[in-house]
């Protein structure tokens, strides 16, 4: 468990300094996220990116258990 937690805090750490860059991949306005704007309100639910991030992450998991 101590591991897992050093692992994922290491993690944050590093997903915080590449941030910026990040930040300008088109991932969160891809085809399939939903975007509806009304008079004063938006709502936006990125169906897609969820989608294509949980592939990622089951691929690499999968490989670092191998």
């Amino acid at each position: 468990m101590n591991k897992t937690l050093i692992l994922m805090g290491i993690g944050c750490i590093i997903i915080g300094v590449l941030w910026p860059w990040l930040r300008t991949l088109p991932i969160g306005r891809l085809p399939g996220d939903i975007l509806i704007v009304r008079d004063s309100t938006r709502f936006f639910f990125p169906l897609a990116t969820c989608i294509v991030v949980s592939l990622v992450l089951t691929i690499l998991l999968w490989l670092l258990r191998k």
